[in-house]
């Protein structure tokens, strides 16, 4: 296998052109700091302009997919030049998954908070593993959603189990994420990376024109205009990391 070199993340491709794209900071469960969200876009634009990359799976090491913020690494923005920056990196991840030209399957393990929880919603086909769990704890926090979520989740869930799932920010596992549609399939803890590779074999024997352009127009079609999701969020979620309130909460999230 070879694959591209990133600070935070690991990304390999096999010989059947499925390309492994991993969160690498298990000590952290895989929280966000700007150098992982900035390796996320990178590995994932990498993969979309790499031939020999037909399909992607996307997962995290250790016992998380990813926890969401690094509470430890936040820093409060000078300014909103500074916060819109950080924001935008986080999009552009987004923009990387949804937008990119090869179909992507998450293999969800352990823990999809906020940002995390995004990413994994921002997959084409995600496979959670049984004991996974995930949730949105934004507004409580005194924050916002991105990840274009305010346009995919009620495409997915509907609107009114998103605003449960947005405001309230409650728990869900696995199981419950399926009834709703967010999850796509859940397999045993055991077979999660068996059963993702499946059906990325499965993707990656099909013409890449043909599932190219299915991934551009589903997701333009069932969704509402995702890029001005993505504009809506940005400006939310600058807001409330100028906010001071938004730091105090964050730094006594549990």
């Amino acid at each position: 296998m070879t694959g591209f070199t990133y600070e935070t993340v690991l990304s390999t491709i096999d010989d059947k052109g499925v390309r492994t794209i991993t969160l690498n900071r298990p000590d952290s469960l895989n929280a966000m700091n700007l150098q992982l969200i900035k390796d996320v876009a990178a590995a994932f634009n990498d993969a979309n302009a790499d031939h020999a990359t037909r399909a992607i799976i996307f997962t995290g090491s250790g016992r998380a997919f990813c926890a969401g913020d690094d509470r430890r690494a936040h820093v409060h923005p000078e300014n909103e030049t500074e916060a819109r920056a950080i924001v935008d990196a986080i999009q552009r991840a987004t923009q990387a998954i949804v937008f990119g030209a090869k179909p992507v399957v998450g293999a969800i393990n352990g823990w999809a908070v906020g940002g995390g929880f995004e990413w994994a919603i921002n997959c084409d086909f995600p496979i959670w593993a049984k004991s996974a769990k995930g949730f949105f704890p934004e507004v409580s926090l005194n924050l916002f959603v991105t990840g274009a979520v305010t346009s995919l989740l009620p495409a997915v869930a509907g609107l009114n189990k998103a605003r449960e799932m947005l405001f309230l920010g409650e728990r869900y596992t696995a199981d419950q994420l399926k009834e709703i549609g967010v999850a796509w399939r859940i397999v045993e803890d055991t077979e999660l990376k068996d059963a993702a590779q499946v059906v990325a074999e499965k993707l990656s024997a099909l013409p890449p024109p043909s599932v190219r352009a299915m991934k551009r127009v589903l997701n333009q079609s069932a969704a509402c205009d995702l890029n001005r999701a993505l504009l809506l969020e940005t400006d939310a979620t600058v807001a409330g990391f100028l906010d001071p309130e938004t730091t105090q909460r964050l730094t006594n999230f549990q």
